[in-house]
């Protein structure tokens, strides 16, 4: 609920704090002392535009600030709290506040963090709903007759639901969107990368196979140097018949001298040429071996050439160097599994979005046939206030029309809005076509009275809601208001003392001089012997007289006695 309103330098008004109580609060004061300028300065708190003349003159700037209580208002809190706005030291606590300067600019804080116009909008249809002339009339927005009507027939939590699967599938489905854009956009790219990984998926290089090749390669394409290179060498051991190791060891052998002859150096070298001799044997049988076992294999040669062309073709193709093909193969494999992955992930959001919609649907359904039933039962119990309220010949329909979307509605699968007709005959219009702001308080104010039982009306204020009647119809508006305020706060700027008599506190406007420097606003709660003298003013007691007429007090006095 509003507990205070504290206003500084704004319109006429230099200073004004006004403190508020739960129940119903009568507004009432002397015409031009300034009822309309706290509305509208509580207005400015809730977001609606500024200009230059809210400024008080003489002043920099005029300051509203709306301190509201949120203790019943869970939805509201839980908006302060997602958008980060809410106050840890004072959790229940909802600060708005406004600041105009002289140009006419203007900016706005919630719980004392700056914010823009659209955020107060937004928790300010949350706290307080103004009926009247101005902006701030929750009826007249068509979502706000499907939240009654919801709130009237118990279904507060299937309408929520509904709406939450709405948000989820639709997350999904820009989800889905942004994936499949993506994907179209790198579908070229997509199908180049799996031609050159199933290009390279045939090739099949395995690790350490290139190296293998090549070493094979030139091995097999050395073959006949190999075989000519041993030939020659084993010629030069033993085969040739001109010269060869064998054959001069040996004649050198020959030529060595017996040991007694030559002395001990011939037994040693006799002994080496020997061991020389020997090992040139073992080199020539080994050489003939290998001579004769050698195979030439050009088919070999051939396939392994090929290999290695294919091989280095592919890494051309590929720009990238021969040894560097098998981690180019694998990247490419994973930016193809991506794509894959992209496509499994599109597949699963679809499955999703289609469990959501029939969720959805049988939900949807199951609210409809509540909703339908309960606009009946609405309508019948607001046409019955609205006799009570000096409107005998208005009619009030709740009209439910298919929602054409072929989406998930947020709302639902229809659009529920409030119709009225406010003469016999005439055709049910929308509430926004109503022209008298008079005749829209108390339609609302008849609406206000049925669903407060069950939904989680905010602070209410109503402004002229008794223009245009008297008598037991005025008193049949105030008994109404009372017994709205003993559920919800009303706040009622009012002119009849009928209505006036009825509310749990009194507000009192009045003009004040401003120590020569111009007229301001004065504002006071009124006890219980002031109540009933401004009551007997309103009866038609003279407001500038001390004493007020013996008739137009006792008069008072009998309407503040009377039950409510």
């Amino acid at each position: 609920m509003l507990q205070q309103l504290t206003i500084r330098n704004y319109a006429i008004v230099d200073q004004l704090d006004i403190e508020f109580s739960a129940g119903l609060t009568a507004v009432t004061g002397e015409t031009g002392a300034g009822k309309s300028i706290i509305l509208g300065a509580l207005g400015l708190t809730l977001g609606d535009r500024s200009d230059r003349d809210a400024v008080r003159d003489g002043s920099s700037r005029a300051d509203i600030s709306a301190r509201f209580d949120t203790t019943r208002l869970p939805g509201a809190r839980q908006w302060l709290t997602e958008q980060a706005l809410d106050s840890p030291e004072e959790p229940d606590v909802c600060l708005l506040r406004r600041t105009v300067n002289v140009e006419g600019r203007s900016r706005a804080w919630i719980n004392g963090i700056a914010v823009n116009l659209q955020s107060l909008k937004t928790i300010g249809e949350m706290l307080i709903d103004i009926h009247s002339q101005h902006e701030h009339q929750s009826l007249l927005n068509r979502n706000a007759h499907q939240r009654l009507l919801d709130d009237y027939a118990g279904q507060q939590e299937p309408a929520r639901e509904l709406r939450r699967i709405s948000q989820q599938w639709r997350r999904l489905g820009q989800e889905l969107q942004a994936i499949e854009e993506q994907a179209d956009a790198e579908s070229a790219q997509h199908q180049l990368i799996r031609y050159q990984v199933n290009e390279l998926d045939e090739l099949a290089l395995q690790e350490g196979e290139l190296e293998q090749l090549e070493a094979e390669y030139r091995r097999l394409n050395n073959a006949d140097h190999v075989l000519a290179d041993a030939q020659a060498v084993l010629d030069l051991c033993s085969e040739s018949e001109e010269h060869n190791l064998l054959s001069g060891l040996n004649r050198a052998l020959s030529l060595i001298p017996a040991e007694q002859d030559a002395g001990p150096w011939a037994e040693s070298v006799s002994e080496m040429l020997g061991s020389a001799r020997i090992q040139v044997e073992e080199a020539a049988r080994e050489l003939r071996r290998h001579i004769d076992d050698f195979e030439r294999d050009p088919e070999r040669l051939e396939a392994v050439n090929q290999r290695l062309a294919h091989i280095h073709q592919l890494a051309r193709k590929h720009r990238v160097a021969p040894e560097q093909l098998q981690l180019h193969h694998a990247q490419l494999q994973e930016q193809l599994g991506d794509g894959t992955r992209n496509e499994e992930k599109c597949e699963a959001l679809r499955e999703q979005m289609q469990s959501l919609s029939t969720d959805y649907e049988q939900k949807a359904s199951a609210l409809s046939r509540a909703r339908q039933h309960a606009a009946v039962k609405l309508a019948k119990q607001i046409n019955q206030q609205l006799n009570t309220l000096g409107m005998a010949d208005a009619q009030l329909k709740v009209q439910l029309e298919a929602d054409p979307s072929d989406q998930l509605p947020p709302g639902g699968r229809e659009q529920i809005e409030f119709l009225v007709s406010t003469n016999a005959g005439q055709t049910p219009r929308p509430l926004i076509k109503i022209a008298s702001g008079g005749e829209l308080s108390r339609i609302s104010l008849a609406i206000q009275v049925i669903t407060a039982l069950t939904s989680e009306t905010p602070t209410l204020v109503f402004d002229e809601v008794d223009v245009g009647i008297g008598g037991s119809v005025a008193r049949s508006v105030g008994k109404l208001l009372r017994q709205l305020g003993e559920r919800s706060q009303v706040l009622c700027v009012t002119h009849q003392p009928l209505v006036a008599s009825l509310g749990h506190q009194h507000l009192f406007v009045s003009k004040k001089g401003d120590n020569g420097s111009g007229t301001g606003t004065r504002i006071q709660t009124l006890r219980q012997e002031q109540r009933v003298e401004e009551i007997a003013r309103m009866l038609g007691g003279d407001a500038d007289a001390a004493d007020f007429s013996r008739e137009s007090l006792a008069h008072a006095e009998e309407l503040m006695a009377q039950p409510a």
